[in-house]
């Protein structure tokens, strides 16, 4: 419900972000290398659910040089390897939804989402009430993620 009904702050999430460590959204930052980077989605659909956003604010990847690909990628593997090792996932799902039609929530900005998932991670309220449980606090999961980050 605070997804639907709360405030929409204007502008892009990932530029806001980028521009502005005191953003109140910045909390969610995980980590900032070159070129990209990393941050909780706030309503996500597992614990550790990281999006992953080149600096640049491009909609598509083909509109990405190679450096920023490359930087982008970097990020990309880099957080899957902290996800495996943090949160021993069973499998991780990797995806980019281009354009609203695709699902993309930020379609101004091209980003991956990183979802980890564990077997049997669906339980019966999302069978039932088409609801998702998640059962980590953001903050434990920030917390846990960031240490991660730093320390390789």
């Amino acid at each position: 419900m605070e997804y639907i009904g709360g405030e929409q702050r204007p502008g892009c999430l990932f530029c806001r972000v980028i521009a502005d460590p005191n953003d109140p959204d910045a909390d969610l930052v995980l980590w900032r290398p070159e070129g990209a980077i990393v941050i909780l989605n706030k309503f996500p659909y597992n614990p550790g659910h990281a999006m992953v956003a080149p600096v640049a604010h491009v909609a598509t990847l083909e509109d990405l040089d190679d450096g920023a690909t490359t930087d982008l990628m970097r990020a990309v593997r880099r957080t899957l390897a902290v996800l495996r090792e943090s949160m021993n996932p069973d499998g991780i799902n990797a995806g980019v939804n281009i354009g609203r039609a695709a699902g993309a929530g930020i379609p101004d900005h091209v980003h991956f989402h990183l979802v980890p998932r564990w077997n049997g991670d669906t339980n019966f309220m999302a069978v039932i009430d088409d609801v998702k449980i998640v059962n980590e606090a953001l903050t434990q999961t920030s917390a846990k993620l960031r240490r991660a980050f730093a320390a390789t």
